[in-house]
């Protein structure tokens, strides 16, 4: 059964308390048709996508959020970007045969972090912390305790054809008055499966857990993979390598040729190209003719 890629917000009437539940179908498809993963590395990707659009639903910002782990283990690198137009792109590099085993064994001595970066000249942000849990859950809700000091739970759940997630976070309210409403919304979220998680809608999810309390549910949101490379961002990489080093190349190869790991999209350059590239940073204004 398909889901659709959406994402939906939720909240308890009766209680400060807030959910987001995410469905990556078409768009997890997209991230698998251009590379093919080990299965560990897929699912801790897959359950890295939904934990990034689930972030991407609780924060106000116009640009993109980047969530990257880094490690020296056998998976040393995992790369989610997720736009606040909910597009999304997502790639994971590994060192030979990737064993199935806890997050943190296959990350090794890790990093987490989580950048902001705004369109409209902005300043940007970033937080960094100790890659900590035995899973993609586990991690992000160390982090949410660390850097957002918010109380956040986390399930999340990928396979072949889809991946999937869901968050609670508690809001700031009153802590004596809430500390059950909270734990009993906890309690209920953890007796979702996995299979669940990934195959009911969210009208179902929310029936099945919570039948009992008042949610309302919000309208579904859509999702979808989009790649925000170009020509014009690779010609400023190559600016930026300078007039020597793109010539060298040109030298060497006979051509400046850049793939996007994201996508496969492949950038050509050739002489004229590369001429072009820095016949604009020679340049000099024409002085006006007096007559």
């Amino acid at each position: 059964m398909t889901t659709g890629d959406s994402l939906q917000r939720f909240i308890f009437e009766n209680a400060p308390i807030r959910g987001e539940i995410v469905h990556l179908d078409a768009t997890w498809q997209a991230v698998l048709e251009r590379r093919d993963y080990p299965p560990r590395v897929r699912d801790i990707l897959g359950e890295l996508m939904a934990a990034a659009a689930l972030l991407t639903s609780t924060l106000k910002f116009d640009g993109r959020l980047i969530m990257q782990v880094q490690g020296n283990g056998p998976v040393n690198l995992l790369v989610v970007e997720c736009t606040s137009d909910r597009t999304m792109r997502a790639i994971a590099q590994w060192n030979g045969a990737v064993p199935d085993a806890p997050l943190s064994e296959l990350v090794g001595d890790g990093r987490l972090a989580v950048t902001i970066d705004p369109q409209k000249g902005r300043e940007r942000y970033q937080a960094i912390v100790n890659l900590e849990g035995l899973t993609v859950a586990e991690a992000f809700e160390n982090y949410f305790a660390r850097s957002e000091q918010l109380a956040t739970r986390l399930w999340l759940a990928s396979d072949p054809n889809q991946a999937a997630g869901m968050l609670l976070q508690r809001l700031p309210g009153d802590p004596q008055l809430d500390d059950d409403a909270w734990n009993r919304a906890v309690h209920l979220g953890s007796t979702i499966t996995r299979e669940e998680l990934l195959a009911l809608p969210v009208p179902e999810i929310i029936r099945r857990l919570y039948h009992e309390e008042d949610i309302r549910l919000f309208s579904r949101a859509p999702v979808s993979f989009r790649c925000s490379c170009s020509r014009d961002r690779v010609e400023s990489v190559l600016r930026m390598l300078g007039h020597g080093e793109i010539h060298s190349i040109l030298a060497e190869q006979g051509a400046v040729r850049v793939d996007c790991e994201f996508c496969g999209s492949r950038y050509e350059f050739d002489r004229i190209d590369a001429e072009q590239l820095f016949a604009s940073l020679h340049s000099t204004p024409a002085t006006p003719t007096r007559h």
